[in-house]
């Protein structure tokens, strides 16, 4: 049987281009034909259960996400999975919840198991990788940071805030306040800040309102909203679902989202009113997973560069129908 040497040595390149090659790792189109070329005059396959062995790893990739029922997460987990199949890996998806001590679990799951790496939204800044990195397994944080030194692709949070407040603002919005994620989470502070690097003296008493990233959340923080003396007329969620439940406690309250202003950071998942009502800021969640899986392999693959912090860029989906007298 053909060696990956000898595939190497009659394409006239390294064994590290024929490695890349087969593991789907940038490598020029001309080299990529070179290295097919000579593994089919030499009936060459990737023997699987060798690597496995050298590696002590399988061609498994571990998927960690606070929320498997987000259109966000789902959206980011197929552009992992769409980039692992590319390169002959699968992926198990795990589902945190948010919950240290689950996330916990399924980072000893994925050690014990030999996982080859593992991506992760992390569900606290006091994230415990120390079993993966002490296995020396290549870790992707996605969407958030981690204090290890691990590679990271994340969004400008503090953009899509800026953006999400400055768009209610410009449609002459003036008491703007913002339904929140739970303090503490990089993601959720960043967002805060634009709001409020943008609606600065309009924040009135009580108009930052911190929920769980649910409906449910976003229902309870809206109708808190309404409660209070002044209320607001114009309010940014930091998270797609936490919009849905701001609308749905409007439309309760007999509110038209046409007369009050809401602005969602993420797309609405579901829409009972028309898109023009609402501003969206759309993330790139499936650029976020295709980018964190492609970093994850190439560390795999055995990828010696600095640690790297991808930014990624959202888009505003600004109003398109404008603004009617407020009702408050």
């Amino acid at each position: 049987m053909a060696t990956i040497y000898e595939v190497a040595a009659l394409a006239g390149v390294s064994p590290a281009t024929v490695s890349r090659v087969f593991n789907g790792l940038a490598v020029s189109e001309e080299k990529q034909r070179l290295v097919r070329d000579a593994a089919a005059r030499l009936a060459f396959t990737p023997n699987k259960t060798a690597r496995r062995l050298r590696k002590q790893s399988s061609e498994i990739i571990a998927l960690l996400i606070p929320d498997i029922e987000n259109p966000f997460y789902t959206a980011l987990a197929r552009g992992v999975e769409d980039r692992a199949q590319e390169s002959g890996f699968s992926v198990v998806l795990c589902n945190t919840d948010d919950d240290p001590g689950k996330e916990l679990r399924y980072l000893q799951i994925a050690a014990s198991e030999q996982m080859a790496g593992v991506i992760l939204s992390p569900a606290s800044d006091e994230v415990d990788l120390g079993v993966i990195v002490s296995l020396g397994r290549p870790v992707v944080a996605v969407d958030r940071t981690t204090p290890y030194p691990v590679d990271a692709v994340k969004i400008d949070n503090r953009a899509a805030g800026i953006a999400a407040t400055k768009a209610l603002v410009d449609a002459g919005y003036r008491r703007v306040a913002c339904i929140a994620g739970p303090a503490g989470i990089e993601a959720t502070e960043d967002r805060v800040h634009g709001w409020r690097q943008v609606a600065g003296a309009r924040v009135g008493e009580g108009y930052l309102q911190h929920a769980n990233f649910r409906v449910d959340g976003g229902h309870a923080a809206m109708t808190a909203l309404l409660a209070l003396d002044t209320p607001p007329d114009a309010v940014v969620t930091t998270n797609n679902l936490m919009a849905v439940g701001a609308l749905q406690a409007l439309v309760e309250a007999g509110i038209s989202p046409e007369t009050f202003g809401v602005a969602a950071v993420g797309e609405l998942p579901f829409m009972a009113l028309a898109p023009a009502s609402v501003v969206q800021v759309r993330l790139p969640a499936r650029h976020l997973g295709t980018t964190a899986a492609t970093m994850l392999l190439e560390r795999i693959a055995g990828d010696a560069q600095p640690l790297r912090t991808v930014v990624l860029r959202a888009e505003v989906m600004p109003l398109t129908s404008p603004r009617k007298e407020s009702a408050l």
